[in-house]
């Protein structure tokens, strides 16, 4: 029988991180975030050559929103315990927060996305309306409606939306919205810490601030998913994008939740208030959303296939060509089938060492499904700015043609793996800095002997 956790079990002070134990970690983190920045923003503005500044910057888009859906994910489960009055969450709440708080320094690795010399190989709808403004300026439109009226009216009809201005004001949004939910819940959340009469105010004021700023992480998670993964390709659209960024990021940020907490168990920390009935909620959770995000991935596959309309197909056809279409096909088995089985063992989901395993495949899947997203796009938008820049060639010739535009580039791998390394070793970095600035659970929260006692 389990020992009933009492008041005498928690630490008066809290559950504090040796920092000493991570220091050397987050110095190579740290080195490896300056010096791989340092090269990307020197690539990204075209130090080495238009080849590798077009191509690095698909690597960048795939790097960076890859680790921000992690991020933004620590954002919705403290947002999601809170609005849901978790009794459960408590003792790994911190948790939550601490993923959270990691998003304002991801998030600032996508200002370069702002600028000209990197958005241009991005998004051609931008170039598009550059062009237009250059047309209007030289007195050969009257402005941006008429100019796009006669050159692209599937621009002309969502200008409302796609403009350079409304992309950037939109971006800045993102931004300081979810920066602002993340920061003043985790501020809530740790004074708390240091209050000898903590009562229940802050966990009113947690759940009240948490149901209205759902709204901007929703907005976010939505319209991030948008402007920077769809709007690659501004033809193209789906009604179940959103939600679909949705799973990913909810399921893959519940796996480095439980990494973390398996990692703090196994250093002493989280004695008595995290046990294996709160890894087996963790990993209900994680076959849960791999449940969720099955379904939205068949779901948006099967709309499209059925209604058949071109501007929804070229996606798939695309990822469909070559190599892409064995991605795509490992993409259901390993990314469904196989964790979805997996997960059904009641026992493993009560065992940290094996659930961390889990957590480790489905982040694996989840580099897989965004790699999958982004890159492919890479050798037809470039191949597109190739011939309208007068090229008059694929980009690589003879190399794997899709049409007249090659769906891959030799080579542009490596940028990806730059990229990946370079913000993931970031992530690591303030991640491991937000754990080691509080106690690792709210030790002083009135609902924390509820948690720790949990059955389930």
């Amino acid at each position: 029988m389990s020992h009933h956790v009492t008041s005498a079990d928690i630490a008066i002070n809290g559950d504090h991180l040796d920092k000493s134990k991570v220091a050397k970690l987050k110095t190579i983190c740290l080195g490896i975030t300056a010096v791989g920045t340092i090269i990307s923003l020197l690539g990204l503005f075209g130090v080495f050559g238009q080849w590798f500044q077009g191509t690095y910057a698909y690597s960048w888009v795939f790097a960076y929103y890859f680790f921000l859906t992690l991020s933004i994910g620590g954002v919705f489960w403290t947002l999601l315990h809170n609005v849901s009055n978790s009794g459960w969450g408590t003792s790994v709440r911190r948790t939550f927060e601490n993923l959270g708080s990691t998003y304002p320094w991801i998030f600032l690795f996508g200002v370069p996305l702002l600028f000209p010399q990197v958005n241009q190989y991005l998004f051609e709808w931008m170039n598009v309306h550059r062009a237009g403004a250059e047309a209007v300026s030289g007195g050969h439109a009257k402005d941006m409606k008429d100019y796009l009226h006669h050159t692209d009216h599937l621009l002309y009809n969502k200008l409302f939306y796609m403009n350079i201005g409304s992309w950037i004001g939109r971006f800045i949004f993102y931004g300081v919205g979810v920066t602002g939910v993340i920061y003043f819940l985790r501020k809530l959340s740790t004074d708390q810490d240091t209050d000898p009469k903590p009562g229940l105010k802050r966990l009113f004021a947690a759940r009240k601030h948490s149901t209205y700023t759902l709204i901007i992480f929703a907005l976010t998670i939505t319209f991030t998913g948008f402007d920077l993964l769809m709007g690659l390709d501004y033809k193209w659209f789906s009604t179940m994008w959103g939600v679909y960024i949705f799973s990913g990021s909810a399921l893959n940020s519940m796996a480095v939740i439980i990494l973390v907490c398996t990692y703090l168990k196994s250093q002493g920390h989280l004695k008595h208030v995290t046990t294996p009935e709160h890894f087996h909620i963790m990993g209900k959770l994680l076959f849960a959303f791999t449940t969720f995000w099955a379904y939205i991935s068949f779901s948006q596959y099967f709309l499209i296939w059925y209604a058949n309309i071109t501007e929804e197909t070229s996606y798939f056809l695309i990822r469909n060509t070559g190599n892409w279409n064995i991605a795509m096909i490992f993409l259901v088995f390993g990314h469904f089938v196989v964790p979805f089985v997996v997960l059904l063992q009641a026992w493993l989901k009560k065992n940290p060492k094996y659930l961390s395993i889990v957590a480790v495949y489905t982040l694996c899947m989840h580099v897989l499904d965004h790699y999958l997203i982004t890159i492919p796009e890479r050798g037809v938008s470039l191949g597109n700015l190739m011939i309208k820049d007068g090229a008059g060639k694929v980009v690589v010739d003879g190399h794997k043609v899709f049409g007249e535009i090659a769906v891959s580039i030799p080579g542009a791998f490596w940028g990806d793996i730059l990229a990946f390394v370079t913000i993931g070793a970031a992530f690591v970095f303030f991640l491991l800095r937000a754990i080691g600035q509080h106690s690792l659970y709210p030790n002083r929260d009135p609902r924390i002997l509820e948690s720790a006692n949990l059955t389930n």
